[in-house]
């Protein structure tokens, strides 16, 4: 008997020492070798030793040193919670909830408003990935006019493939080959052979603070369509703007920052310090877009030590109208006022 006690004290004993040992800094880091596959919206974060990258916790899920929060959606880990004082509960910081068709969502808090959706509310706005492959097929001697379709009980669409044209060409991929060898004779290079084709630059998804625009090109050596990103900032949220509106005037149409700063983009920060213009505000109802705009790359540096760039949109010139986007309105789906004069520039 005495004997039973003894080993089931030293396992709990050996227990409470591999627990302690796993939360103390002090021992060598021992990383897998790659690093672990998180789900969509999840972040990929150093653990609180500064050691090994593991999926960050979310909202309402145990923390640890370890396993830290999601400090990208302002999440801490709250140690008061539990009684274990090595273990706490993911809480959201105090910020601004969100409002999407009458429901309030929390700081940090995730959600998906429709199976193509997957979203993120921060601090009162709301951020969004798709779930569904934005993949553009290509017309094909076995597929000379693929469209995509709606298959009953599937979320995403499809593509089909027709041997006549539909009337409704806009579902249509865009043509992008011209092929004056025949079947037979293969080009040297997909793109020797190619019409580009590029759309307009999509509304920023955020009338303040940091947003997302796209379009489609096939501007590449495959001339295969593909979608493409940038980064977007409109305004500054929480800008008092309409103190730079002059006497006599309604609007202050292109206002330019006075003094250089750094973008943030999920808690990383640019490298460089920038005096970007934006665009102002009206006192009259209207609203000012973005008009001219070109397009660099900025380079952010994150709390872990890691390097990216990001395509992203500066505006050059912006004009107030009547025609406002909605707010909120993260799925843009009313407005597509066209922007001119955009560029690449590397700056």
């Amino acid at each position: 008997m005495a004997g039973t006690v003894f080993s089931r004290s030293c396992i709990v004993l050996c227990l409470l020492i591999h627990t302690a040992l796993s939360q103390d800094c002090s021992q060598p880091c021992d990383c897998p070798a790659e690093s672990p596959l998180c789900p969509v919206g999840t972040s990929l974060v150093l653990d609180g030793c500064s050691c090994c990258k593991v999926c960050a916790r979310q909202a309402g899920e145990p923390c640890s040193l370890l396993e830290p929060c999601d400090h990208h959606k302002d999440l801490y880990c709250d140690y008061g919670v539990l009684s274990d004082t090595e273990t706490g509960i993911c809480m959201a910081q105090e910020g601004q909830t969100c409002d999407l068709g009458g429901v309030i969502y929390r700081s940090g808090e995730t959600f998906q408003p429709n199976c193509k959706h997957h979203c993120v509310c921060m601090n009162g706005e709301i951020g969004c990935v798709p779930t569904c492959a934005s993949n553009i097929r290509l017309p094909s001697p076995d597929c000379p006019y693929p469209r995509r379709v709606q298959i009953p009980g599937k979320c995403c669409e499809e593509w089909v493939c027709d041997q006549i044209p539909q009337e409704d060409t806009f579902q249509s991929a865009m043509a992008a080959y011209k092929d004056p060898f025949g079947p037979d004779v293969q080009p040297e290079s997909a793109r020797d052979n190619c019409i580009v084709q590029t759309t307009d630059w999509s509304e920023c998804s955020a009338t303040c603070g940091m947003g997302v625009s796209s379009r489609v090109t096939n501007d590449n050596e495959q001339c295969q369509l593909e979608r493409q990103t940038r980064m977007c900032m409109i305004r500054p949220c929480n800008a008092e703007l309409e103190k730079d509106i002059k006497r006599g005037k309604k609007c202050v149409r292109t206002p330019k920052s006075q003094r250089g700063m750094r973008f943030e983009l999920s808690g990383c920060q640019s490298v460089r310090l920038y005096k970007p213009k934006f665009c102002g505000v009206c006192t009259d109802g209207r609203c000012c877009t973005p008009h001219a705009t070109i397009t660099a790359e900025v380079e952010f540096r994150c709390p872990e030590g890691d390097f990216f760039r990001k395509k992203m949109m500066f505006i050059k010139t912006c004009s107030c109208h009547h025609d406002c986007p909605r707010e909120n309105d993260i799925f843009l789906a009313s407005n597509s006022r066209r922007m001119i004069g955009d560029y690449d520039n590397d700056m």
